[in-house]
Formats: C-alpha cells, structure tokens, sequence
C-alpha cells in the first residue's frame, strides 16, 4: 500500500514556505522560517577579527550556533548550556560547513559572521530550515553592511539550500514532517548549491538497507525541492542581482 501523506501533499511537494525577513531589530540579518509547522529565527551577526587559525591570512570565517527552544516541541525539552548535546553540535557544524561554501572570505577579509538559528518550533526538517532561512539572513546581513559601508565588495558567491527527503512504503517523498520522519525507513538530508552540486549529503537506513537506485531517486527528489527554494530564497532577496557574484 502506498504510502498516504498526512497532510495531502504529493509525494515531490514542499510544505507551504514563508520567509519574513527583518524579524529581529539589531542583527545586520534577520529572517524568521517556517517550513510547514516548522519555524526558525535565524539572526547573522559581523565581528571584527577571525579565529587564531586564520589570523594574519587575510582570510574571514563563518560560525554557526543551533538551539532549540524549550517549547519547540510537545515535550518541554531542557536549555543546552555549557555542555551541548551531540545533535546540536552536529547540526551547527552542517549549518556553517554549507553556508561557507557561499562565501568569498578572501573578500570578507578577517572578519567573522556568526549565525544563530533558533527553533522555536520543531516539526522535523529544522536543520534544513535553518540552512536554507539561514542563507537569507546571510544575503541580507551582506546588503546592510556593503549600504553601512563596512565592506566594500560583495564576497556572496555561491546560493545555499538544504531539504529533507525519505522512503515511505519504498518510496522516495519529498520534505518529510515528524510523522513521516518518524515512519520512515529511510532518511537523508541533502544540501545543494545554486549549480545544483552537492555540498553535503547525510543519510541512513533506519532498518535494513536501501538499494543504490533508491539513493538516487532520493536525490533527484531532493534536487527537484531544493530548485524550488533556491527561487524561493532569491524571490526575497531585492537587491540578489547586486550582491551575488557567483555564475
């Protein structure tokens, strides 16, 4: 029996996007998304200087931090402080390895962007909400700071989006919520550039083992639902046309 989405979706079809940029006052980029229920506050910050690795070589850096707030779920889950679990360092390790991959950092110089993404609410696919809200905040910090003045040149050069995909029934479905997660047998998150390559790729059988044709018909699911958000993600960036400088 084929496998029946609980909300009515096609199997190839993204839960409904939204993007609302300028959400929080003080970050230079600020974009709160939601991917269905799923809903992220993602802030990019600058600070002069670089880490000891690359202090003299002209170079700037990216970091990320990854949190999810207590009532982001059904059950209250506690703060993270100074000890972080495994997942959350996980994912705010994925979140800043695909966003370097936009960045020119001989450009940027020795300054570095933090980012900060919160769940404030978690219906699966948060790390791949936060990669792909996350990338926005990142053009729009870019924008402000070139109008402030405080970086001569564009180093946005490549596009970032990252979605969830999994076999349900042996079949490949597109952008998985928590009950699909947790149903199916197996799952990947995937992330592209704007050129459709692949930065990263994490994925595993929940049970048993799935065959290399299903590993690229999840792919090819996934390719098709990141091409709709890379136009979505461009759709809310006005000035994309100036501050991109990829090809």
């Amino acid at each position: 029996m084929a496998w029946q989405r609980p909300d009515g979706r096609k199997r190839e079809e993204l839960r409904p996007l939204s993007f609302s940029p300028n959400f929080t006052r003080f970050a230079p980029g600020s974009v709160l998304a939601k991917c269905g229920d799923t809903q992220v506050l993602c802030n990019v910050t600058m600070t002069e200087g670089v880490p000891k690795f690359l202090t003299g070589s002209g170079k700037g850096w990216l970091t990320a931090e990854y949190r999810m707030l207590p009532a982001a779920t059904q059950q209250r889950q506690q703060r993270e402080f100074l000890k972080l679990s495994g997942r959350t360092q996980e994912i705010q390790r994925l979140i800043g390895r695909s966003l370097r991959a936009a960045l020119d950092f001989e450009i940027l110089g020795e300054r570095t962007l933090t980012v900060d993404a919160d769940v404030l609410q978690a219906d699966a696919g948060t790390r791949t909400t936060a990669i792909t809200g996350s990338y926005i905040a990142v053009a729009h910090a870019i924008s402000q700071l070139l109008q402030q003045g405080k970086l001569a040149r564009s180093p946005l050069c490549g596009q970032i989006a990252a979605v969830s995909v999994g076999l349900l029934e042996g079949e490949a479905f597109l952008d998985l919520n928590y009950i699909e997660d947790v149903a199916a047998t197996v799952d990947f998150n995937v992330v592209m550039n704007h050129k459709l390559g692949i930065i990263e790729v994490q994925g595993t059988a929940e049970e048993g083992s799935f065959s290399r044709q299903q590993l690229n018909q999840l792919l090819d699911v996934a390719e098709t639902g990141i091409q709709e958000l890379l136009m979505a993600q461009r759709h809310i960036i006005d000035d994309w046309d100036t501050i991109f400088t990829g090809n």
